[in-house]
């Protein structure tokens, strides 16, 4: 992998996942109480021996810096690293990025240095583990000039995913954004034999997806963004390439989601924590990378707790209970509390206790969940102040609601924006 270099995609503005995107960048996004989304595909980059990685961003990218900054070191024999490459205004263009492959092309000096053959494009909000090598080795194969990644999927799925046509030599030969009527969807329908013959087992589905991933030639890629205008891989580069290039598909059958909604990054997180979750976030020699911290063990004191993810540093008072949920880095959940189904991102910072009293007597809100409160069905972002006796529910079943200085709900789930604090005795009903 020492002649591939990758790029994260993830300069998009994010607002499918607004408010968790207020003040961050969608890959800077708190994922399973202790990761960031850009973890997840800069780990299985590591993972796969690529070391040299390039994340592009554009939107609220500070925290972004800072995590990748203190977290992805690599020693001068290595010669690895992770780079931010942020829109920025030169001699030659002075417009932000217009797209994913606009985004490339403003940073095309990179991919030409000396040493690189092949690209790899990953999107950074997505979760999913993946051995490149394995990709690559396809790629290779096949004699091809793109690879992309494909997710077999059922008919039911099909409408909301890019689904893609091959022959029997894998090469993609038809492409279709969601189809719908039948008469689409039978014009992209691979053959189950298919599928089960390249040792993948179809068990009923026969549709090709696009995962975003693309596996691009050097000389392929530079071609396509110098000699076109094109701004989108998924909806101009890729089908342009695949009328004038050998495009491969690499199937994979693993866990895939793509995180861009609110719904979606509850559902993913929540997942996690079942018993025998479809993600698992502990394979041996395939580790999700992050922040290294220096936090105690969680301190639980005769609560009750079950089918939840704990982070480190974290305190949980008598009487708590705590079902089906993410409780962050530093969460401090007080007596009789009541959280389930719900995501706590936890806190960035631990309150001292003359912080705390000093906090009091000015009338400020302790970090953490007070005392009495009940949180279901809710994402609470990072360094938020919930007090005693709030009732963060959803009763109603209101699917989508305006902003609040307390919050709002987004897809049915009540999201409370990062440094919010809810005073004693707030309700949601109120």
């Amino acid at each position: 992998m020492r002649n591939v270099i990758a790029l994260v995609l993830g300069g998009g503005q994010g607002s499918r996942l607004y408010p968790l995107t207020k003040v961050r960048s969608k890959p800077a996004v708190p994922v399973a109480g202790k990761y960031r989304l850009i973890d997840i595909p800069i780990s299985n980059c590591i993972n796969s021996g690529l070391n040299r990685i390039y994340v592009l961003t554009q939107f609220n990218s500070a925290s972004l810096h800072q995590h990748i900054r203190s977290t992805y070191i690599f020693d001068a024999f290595d010669r690895g690293f992770v780079e931010i490459l942020a829109a920025q205004q030169t001699q030659d263009n002075a417009n932000w990025y217009q797209g994913t492959a606009d985004a490339v092309r403003q940073n095309l000096r990179n991919i030409e240095e000396p040493g690189i053959d092949y690209v790899l494009i990953l999107s950074g909000d997505q979760l999913y583990r993946m051995d490149f090598c394995e990709m690559l080795k396809t790629h290779q194969q096949s004699n091809a000039d793109v690879t992309i990644s494909a997710l077999p999927i059922d008919g039911s799925q099909a409408s909301a995913m890019g689904i893609m046509r091959v022959d029997d030599t894998g090469r993609v030969v038809g492409f279709l954004e969601k189809p719908k009527t039948p008469q689409e969807l039978d014009l992209v329908r691979t053959d189950p034999a298919w599928i089960d013959a390249q040792g993948v087992k179809s068990k009923g589905r026969t549709y090709l997806a696009s995962m975003g991933i693309y596996l691009f030639n050097r000389k392929t890629l530079i071609d396509a963004l110098e000699k076109t205008p094109y701004r989108d891989f998924g909806k101009e580069v890729f089908p342009a390439s695949m009328r004038t290039h050998r495009v491969q598909c690499h199937l994979f059958d693993g866990y895939w989601e793509d995180i861009g909604t609110i719904k979606s990054f509850y559902e993913a997180n929540l997942q996690l924590a079942d018993t025998n979750p479809a993600f698992d976030l502990s394979v041996p020699g395939a580790p999700i990378y992050t922040q290294g911290r220096f936090l105690p063990p969680s301190r639980i004191d005769r609560a009750t707790i079950c089918g939840s993810l704990v982070a480190d540093g974290c305190r949980i008072e008598e009487g708590a209970v705590v079902e089906n949920s993410i409780v962050g880095l530093r969460c401090v959940i007080g007596r009789n509390v009541t959280i389930r189904n719900s995501i706590l991102m936890g806190h960035d910072f631990h309150e001292m206790p003359h912080e705390i009293a000093a906090g009091a007597a000015a009338g400020i809100t302790p970090l953490g969940v007070g005392a009495g409160s009940h949180i279901e069905g809710a994402i609470i972002d990072k360094n938020c102040r919930i007090g005693c006796n709030v009732r963060a529910i959803n009763s109603r079943g209101i699917e989508n609601s305006e902003e609040t200085p307390f919050g709002m709900i987004r897809d049915g789930i009540f999201v409370v924006a990062k440094g919010t604090t809810l005073p004693d005795g707030w309700a949601l009903e109120e």
